[in-house]
This record gives C-alpha cells, sequence and structure tokens, in this order.
C-alpha cells in the first residue's frame, strides 16, 4: 500500500471516531500489511500537511490514543456554533469524587467517604454512569469492597493524556 492512500485511510478514520484511536488500532483498521510504523509516518505527514496547510484542525495524543482537532484560535466560532448543546458541568460534590478517586485510585468508597466527609455511592454510581469512574479489582481489607478508578473518558473530559498530568497534588492545597 503507497503512502498517499495509507494517509487518507488514518484520516477518514480519526475523522469518523469520536474517541482517541490507538496506533495499533489504527494499523489493524488501515489493512493487514500496514504496520505501526507506517500509521505513525502516516500521521506525522497529516500533521505537517494541516501545520502548513494552515488548516483548522491538528491531530493531537490524548488518552493514549490518536484523535483528531480543531485548533484553539478557531474556538471561539465553535462555542457560538454549540451554545445549544452546552456539556453538562460537573456539580461541587461530583468533582469532588473525582479528585478525590483520581489521586488516589484505586480506592474504596469508604476511603473516599472519610476524605469528603459525606456519604459518596450515590455520586459514584452517577460518575460511574457517565463512564468517568469504573471498578478496578477488590480491596484486601475486610469484606474485600470494591476498588475505583478513572476511566480513559475522564482523561478525555478533562483534556488530560495520562494521569501523570494531573497537577501536583501538593500544590493544590495551601499549607
Amino acid at each position: 500500500m503507497s503512502k498517499k492512500p495509507l494517509k487518507a485511510i488514518v484520516e477518514a478514520i480519526l475523522f469518523a471516531s469520536d474517541e482517541p484511536v490507538d496506533l495499533e488500532r489504527l494499523a489493524d483498521a488501515a489493512g493487514d500489511d500496514v504496520t505501526v510504523e507506517q500509521v505513525r509516518e502516516a500521521v506525522r505527514q497529516l500533521v505537517e500537511e494541516y501545520d502548513s496547510g494552515g488548516r483548522a484542525f491538528t491531530v493531537e495524543e490524548i488518552a493514549g490514543g490518536l484523535q483528531l482537532f480543531t485548533r484553539p484560535q478557531y474556538n471561539p466560532y465553535l462555542k457560538k456554533l454549540l451554545q445549544a448543546r452546552r456539556r453538562a458541568r460537573f456539580t461541587q460534590a461530583a468533582l469532588e469524587t473525582l479528585a478525590v478517586i483520581a489521586y488516589k485510585q484505586p480506592v474504596t468508597r469508604i476511603e473516599v467517604e472519610d476524605i469528603r466527609g459525606v456519604a459518596c455511592g450515590d455520586m459514584i454510581r452517577t460518575l460511574m454512569q457517565k463512564g468517568l469512574v469504573r471498578v478496578t479489582g477488590r480491596s484486601d481489607k475486610l469484606g474485600r469492597p470494591l476498588l475505583y478508578g478513572t476511566t480513559k473518558k475522564f482523561l478525555q473530559a478533562f483534556g488530560l493524556g495520562s494521569l501523570k498530568d494531573l497537577p501536583d497534588a501538593n500544590g493544590l492545597v495551601e499549607p
């Protein structure tokens, strides 16, 4: 397969996907004889073309995959278009619960409640329904309570490449 058709295939897959696509999935979808290195090169060429052509979008790595993104300078125009479809805002309780889970994962419900000082079972269930939190296993503690962690959708919602991109927790609290 020549590079030009592969580039178009990769572009089509990224365009159609509403979530990040990792290099292996891109290679698998592009054909049996396509390698990850070929896909990586096709993506590099696409980004170069988008940059040199002044395109309104580019390819970015997020949550362990690649995704097409509109460049930030076009955000004001998109905001006008999307005002009717406002994203659901997170309540203070949801943000606090997510923060505890993100920084302490894997964490039990009891541990989240100890930190927040309030019952969190319903909030954790709500965050799981929204796909932001998932069960990661069971603790070895008495009763073997469930352990919770964040998902790739959490990373996407907050624009993080990985959990390493979270702000330093020590810098968030005043001494």
